[in-house]
């Protein structure tokens, strides 16, 4: 959820699939610049979020009186502090923002094998907010999916 002076101004974004950057629909590649890798990408039923190098991008999609999309772009360095939390068959990333708005991302039907992608990818996020130079051996991981 993504929440301004605490109200909810989108739904949770309940990722179940991990999806190869091979299967990303076209318009997504267009958020994702040059000089920025797709480190992994998920999808709910209608919706993606697509974690790069650099940034977080989530595409929301509904229908209300029509079909709807938006987009949300949080970069890392806007990241002051992030947490994972594993349970059985789910995960979640909780991100608080600089401007002190929390950001919650769940992940349903969680496997070992997604867990340990979680793990890596929080493992990523968390050096590029620290200012730390990424682990190429867990990129690589990522990007190929190697897990």
């Amino acid at each position: 959820m993504f929440y301004v002076k605490y109200k909810e101004i989108t739904r949770n974004f309940n990722f179940s699939n991990v999806l190869k950057v091979s299967e990303l629909p076209g318009y997504i590649k267009h958020y994702v610049l040059e000089d920025e890798q797709i480190l992994t990408a998920y999808k709910t039923s209608r919706d993606h979020g697509v974690f790069t190098d650099k940034k977080i991008v989530l595409f929301d999609s509904y229908s209300r009186f029509g079909m709807r999309k938006q987009m949300y772009t949080i970069p890392y360095k806007s990241i002051s502090t992030i947490s994972v939390i594993f349970e059985e068959t789910t995960a979640e990333l909780h991100l608080f923002l600089d401007c002190g708005y929390p950001v919650k991302l769940k992940f349903i039907n969680v496997e070992p094998r997604d867990k340990v992608r979680l793990r890596i990818l929080y493992t990523c996020i968390s050096r590029v907010i620290g200012n730390q130079e990424l682990d190429k051996k867990d990129v690589k991981r990522l990007i190929i999916d190697e897990i």
